[in-house]
């Protein structure tokens, strides 16, 4: 994967930390922009780990501007629609295009296969085994574990939500805190399931449902016409994080947990031989996304991670990948202080409304069912997912759009050595969500969602 070409003279130099999709889709978005890309990633080899995962619209059309879109189409879900059910006798209770949920939704390998690829082909050149254990955040430059230092014009943290880059940018070490649950995941081929009569009907074609319940949900998705199988049961957890939240889980407890359930959830879950106790981490917003001098950016869970219901996660890395590839071009080589600090006030309202929509899915997926009256109905729309909002932008023509005016706000704060945080410290960030029902369209309300994260001690 790696590319013998050096950098042109006056081509900005971008140094990318970490290989995961934000990273990959930051080295296209900045290749695409005519930039020089060297990627460093610590890992030697990426297996084909994770389990489903979803690309919307509005990521697919960036990637498709990239050169990447059909690859990505054959990899997820062909299924129409997808069924949100009632968890103790699996009745509908509303019914949506699956492309309101995530686009297409697929293995997570499968999809980091094709990024790192696509990569691959334009030439892009991606270092294995190369971890960043110092930063020079004036030149700026990374220093490898080999005593190497690299320099560039940017360098760019989409590091994860373990991120070093981001300690570097706040100034101070912060943990990761637990969402108050945590999801048992197991990701296996259809054929354990050919005998289980329960199962046939979610095993013959691809289809995603999601049963939902007290303070639980579980999400099940068939690929590949029955060859592959997935479902995700997220439930309230309490432990703390452990350094690693990846871990065996413990089947019996699942299926205590389902016990009650739907039979066809509770056949799914009695064939399976195992699963991943997944604890769902969080991440405070921060009140900014990029270092003192101005030439360290953070992207991704690195500085917006995505709670999984939000649907959300890789699509909101692409788009800032977009967007901080486009305002570094705008503003040109000499001027990457005026590119990061613009990529962070376009990007952080955007991605503040997605993560608030995913937590208030979680919630009425939770609480919906309590205490309703005998006999009365579920409104579908209080169910749906209400995504579709967020799939007609456009990331690089809102760029566009808003660039001067910005970059004029951006110039002035520069030039008084005064650069507004991107929430007030007091209250911090908004926890308004702006409404919008499940064709996209704007209520006039807003919703206040209760935070509900709680930190941790650190191990």
């Amino acid at each position: 994967m790696a590319s013998t070409t050096q950098p042109k003279n006056g081509q900005i130099r971008v140094i990318i930390i970490g290989a995961g999709l934000g990273g990959c889709a930051a080295a296209m978005a900045m290749h695409h922009q005519g930039f020089h890309v060297t990627v460093f990633e610590k890992i030697k080899k990426f297996l084909r780990l994770g389990d489903s995962l979803g690309l919307g619209e509005n990521a697919l059309k960036l990637l498709k501007r990239w050169g990447l879109h059909e690859q990505l189409i054959n990899i997820g879900n062909r299924s129409p629609d997808m069924h949100i059910r009632r968890w103790s006798d699996g009745k509908i209770l509303a019914t949506q295009p699956l492309m309101d949920m995530a686009g297409y939704i697929g293995h997570r390998g499968d999809y980091h296969q094709a990024f790192l690829d696509r990569v691959a082909e334009l030439g892009i050149d991606i270092k294995m085994g190369h971890n960043v254990v110092e930063f020079d955040e004036d030149r700026p430059a990374v220093k490898l574990e080999s005593g190497e230092w690299i320099e560039a014009d940017i360098v760019i943290g989409a590091d994860g939500i373990k991120s070093q880059t981001r300690e570097l940018v706040l100034g101070f070490a912060d943990k990761p805190k637990s969402s108050g649950y945590a999801c048992y995941r197991a990701y296996f081929k259809g054929d354990i399931l050919r005998s289980v009569p329960e199962c046939q009907p979610i095993l013959v074609k691809d289809c995603v449902n999601i049963w939902i319940g007290p303070d639980m949900h579980l999400v099940q998705n068939t690929l590949r016409d029955g060859e592959e199988f997935n479902w995700i049961l997220t439930h309230k957890d309490d432990e703390d994080i452990k350094e690693s939240w990846f871990q065996p889980g413990d089947m019996d407890k699942v299926r205590e947990l389902v016990k009650d359930w739907d039979p066809m959830v509770i056949s799914a879950v009695n064939e399976t031989r195992e699963c991943l106790d997944w604890k769902i981490c969080y991440r405070d917003p921060i009140p900014t996304w990029v270092s003192q001098s101005h030439k360290i950016a953070l992207l991704g869970d690195s500085c917006h991670a995505h709670l999984p219901t939000s649907a959300q996660g890789a699509s909101q890395a692409t788009e800032s990948a977009a967007v901080l590839a486009l305002c570094l071009k705008l503003a040109g080589k000499g001027n990457v202080p005026l590119a990061t600090r613009v990529y962070e006030k376009l990007r952080f309202e955007r991605v503040r409304q997605a993560q608030l929509n995913g937590e208030d899915v979680r919630d009425r997926w939770h609480n919906c069912l309590k205490d309703l009256e005998e006999g009365k109905e579920v409104d579908p729309d209080d169910v749906k997912m209400k995504n579709r909002w967020l799939y007609v932008f456009d990331a690089e023509a809102d760029t566009l759009e808003k660039w001067d005016k910005v970059s004029e706000l951006v110039k002035k704060e520069l030039e008084e050595g005064q650069i507004t945080p991107l929430f007030d410290d007091q209250t911090g960030p908004t926890r308004d969500l702006e409404l919008y029902d499940a064709f996209g369209n704007r209520k006039e309300e807003s919703k206040y969602i209760p935070k509900k994260q709680q930190p941790v001690a650190a191990h």
